[in-house]
């Protein structure tokens, strides 16, 4: 398997995963993802930033994040506390894998690259936020070292649970 940016020809697959994400969210009663964020546009913007990545088997997507070295302005004021503060930090957002390869170790495939990453660029923390329903997700990131922070709110409107991971070497 291999990461790598992705290009507008990845939309269409990656809407795919999309999709698949949004049927599992509203299956589970999650509101989440339930009104048409995030669609091809939004994807095609993370394309054009240079923010999207996609995880590959076979020639084939089976999973996608956006991942990038900024600050998120919905994580300025937080509910809370983050781990750090006055550095910079890495956000992900969006991470999604192929349904039929659940279980297979791929989101902790594109974390590690996330990880990877930020060494290489000196990078301390990593942030990401989530739906307060979303236990999935809270599973994993708790499993991977991230720690509950406390509440930010999305752009929308919306509440999330926002985690940091500080990076060791």
């Amino acid at each position: 398997m291999k990461i790598r940016k992705s290009t507008c020809t990845d939309v269409k697959d990656i809407m795919v995963l999309v999709h698949q994400a949004q049927n599992y969210f509203k299956e589970n009663n999650i509101d989440q993802w339930q009104d048409g964020y995030p669609n091809s546009e939004t994807i095609l913007d993370d394309i054009h930033k240079q923010h999207s990545y996609v995880l590959i088997n076979d020639d084939k997507i089976v999973g996608t994040m956006y991942f990038a070295i900024e600050d998120d302005p919905c994580y300025a004021v937080i509910q809370g506390q983050w781990l750090t503060s006055q550095q910079r930090y890495a956000i992900i957002h969006r991470i999604v894998v192929d349904e039929t390869m659940k279980g297979q170790n791929l989101a902790n495939q594109l974390l590690d690259y996330v990880t990877s990453q930020c060494f290489h660029n000196n990078i301390k923390s990593i942030r990401i936020d989530t739906h307060m329903d979303n236990q999935s997700m809270q599973r994993f990131l708790t499993k991977h070292d991230f720690i509950a922070c406390g509440t930010i709110t999305l752009a929308s409107g919306a509440p999330r649970i926002g985690f940091e991971k500080i990076l060791n070497k």
